[in-house]
């Protein structure tokens, strides 16, 4: 496989609304990430996703786009926008911009036009269907966030498409016009000099609503491939598709380096599964640990050299991992030492959302007026309807909502954890005094430190980043696998559990690599505490 800056570096995403507010309006912004840009040079990270800055409405916290080159007023202006590509290049960081195609904002200047009528010439960059006979629906797609995928258009008589929330129309890609001026606008980015694209919901592109087909659609590769030769194939950019539905085979499809589409994409299949089989995520159970383990082996064995995979335990749509599946009462720490270990020395590349280097958690609400968040409010209201127990709906929030994702970063112990000196867009976690930045700093045993061990193992150590992949037999609970790569063995050992758990190895040590405490002398019926994690490099075997 030809080698490529971005399998070798860490991606750091940035939700820049709760990352550092610079002008105490309490809403981040541009300014307070150039702020703290060394913070994250010191971190050791190659590239900074950063999710949409581009003037929105904030329907859908900017994910609804009024305007793809223009800023947010929010979050600053063109200019600033320049001066952090400069200064992150400085810093050899990159920025990967966020890339929000299938649909726009209702208030975005091509929607407005196309409600003008049926004529219009920017009619046909949405997708519009007449109803049925009754009047109702043009057929029964549901949106993401509720009811039904179509909103009627009295002034024409006519339904638009909405996969998201109605505020946010489908873009029509069958439409030429459509795919051009969407090339034209990645390229006026690339002129800037970004490292890349995260690809919001890309697999959406091909849809063919009136047969019930959203993702996958036939024509969606057929897209990606003119998308690529039509503004990044000239340059070596980091571009990954959000594909929630794909499984190696598809994920194949995209990237495989001989097909000319995209570096990588986020595969999903590991987040469900401590939800309910055949039911939303919502519907929650727990995590088992060798389903965990199924899911990894299958996606790092299969996809070899035709595909890349990318690793991730958050993002803003989704609860903190230690608050998920580690032990944030008596382990937060330790327990997120291990995801971190675990994840880190995969095969791909890493990704790390704001403030999981310092082992961030959920934050809990008791009422629905708490919550921000427009998926999580809808699904309060349909499911309150339906007879759902307020409380275990509000359960369900506190788990998988994404505000939990969402709120303010904690840089220290002064008030609204220094993310603000105004009043915060959403409220920051209790628990800030004692989980900051400022802390982490200060403790050379922090999570920080872990996370920045792991970073500069990746860079000088070529195992990490092309060693083959071995999962080992163990017992249940412990997740253990070897990387091989050029005569050299590493061994990571996980104890993904608060149980003692025994694990054998029948193999001598070289050298620890890396451990969240435990220092392991020999690998034979070695008794692992609650959350011990290590890496070792042992003879080859």
């Amino acid at each position: 496989m030809e080698k490529h800056w971005w399998q070798e570096v860490v991606v750091y995403q940035i939700y820049p609304r709760s990352f550092k507010d610079s002008n105490g309006d309490g809403i981040g912004d541009l300014g307070g990430i150039i702020e703290k840009l060394d913070y994250l040079k010191e971190l050791g990270i190659g590239a900074i996703w950063l999710s949409p800055v581009y003037a929105s409405p904030n329907n859908d916290n900017g994910y609804d786009i009024s305007d793809y080159e223009k800023i947010m007023t929010e979050f600053g202006t063109m200019a600033d926008m320049d001066h952090l590509i400069a200064a992150a290049n400085q810093r050899n960081i990159k920025i990967i911009m966020d890339l929000v195609v299938n649909h726009t904002s209702d208030e975005h200047q091509w929607f407005v036009e196309a409600k003008k009528g049926r004529d219009n010439l920017y009619r046909d960059y949405y997708i519009w269907a007449d109803p049925k006979s009754d009047g109702s629906a043009p057929n029964e797609l549901p949106s993401t966030f509720s009811g039904s995928a179509w909103e009627f258009d009295e002034a024409s008589g006519q339904y638009y498409l909405h996969l998201f929330s109605k505020k946010q129309p489908d873009l029509n890609w069958a439409n030429e016009q459509v795919r051009q001026s969407v090339y034209d606008m990645m390229n006026f980015w690339i002129a800037k000099g970004i490292g890349g694209f995260r690809m919001d919901v890309i697999d959406l592109i091909g849809k063919v609503p009136m047969e019930m087909i959203t993702g996958n659609g036939p024509k969606l590769h057929d897209y990606l491939q003119e998308m690529n030769q039509a503004t990044f194939f000239k340059h070596d950019l980091l571009t990954v598709g959000e594909t929630w539905g794909a499984t190696p085979e598809i994920a194949k499809l995209y990237s495989n380096p001989k097909r000319n589409e995209l570096s990588m994409v986020f595969q999903f299949e590991h987040v469900g599964l401590d939800e309910q089989p055949q039911k939303s995520k919502w519907d929650l159970r727990p995590l088992v640990v060798a389903e965990l383990k199924a899911v990894f082996e299958k996606w790092q064995t299969e996809l070899g050299n035709e595909g890349w995979n990318s690793l991730f335990w958050n993002n803003h749509d989704l609860p903190r991992i230690i608050s998920r599946w580690g032990d944030e009462k008596n382990y937060r720490v330790k327990s997120g030492k291990l995801l971190a270990i675990l994840l880190h020395l995969l095969k791909g590349t890493p990704y790390i959302y704001q403030g999981e280097e310092i082992g961030m958690t959920n934050r809990s609400v008791t009422a629905i007026e708490e919550v921000d968040d427009i998926e999580s409010i809808n699904m309060y209201h349909e499911r309150l309807a339906q007879g759902y127990d307020p409380k275990e709906i509000i359960q369900s929030i506190n788990v998988k909502g994404r505000d939990n994702a969402r709120t303010p970063m904690q840089w220290d112990d002064s008030e609204n954890a220094g993310f603000t000196t105004g009043t915060p867009w959403l409220f920051v976690n209790e628990n800030y005094q004692k989980i900051n930045v400022a802390q982490a700093l200060a403790d050379k045993d922090s999570l920080f430190y872990t996370y920045q061990k792991l970073i500069q193992l990746r860079k000088n150590n070529p195992i990490v980043v092309w060693g083959d992949f071995q999962l080992i037999e163990t017992a249940p609970e412990v997740f253990a696998y070897k990387r091989h790569y050029e005569g050299k063995t590493w061994l990571v050992v996980t104890n993904f559990s608060g149980n003692e758990n025994k694990f054998d190895y029948d193999g001598l040590i070289k050298e620890i690599i890396i451990t969240n405490g435990i220092l392991p002398q020999d690998l034979k019926n070695l008794t692992l505490a609650p959350w011990d994690a290590f890496v070792v490099e042992v003879e080859k075997s």
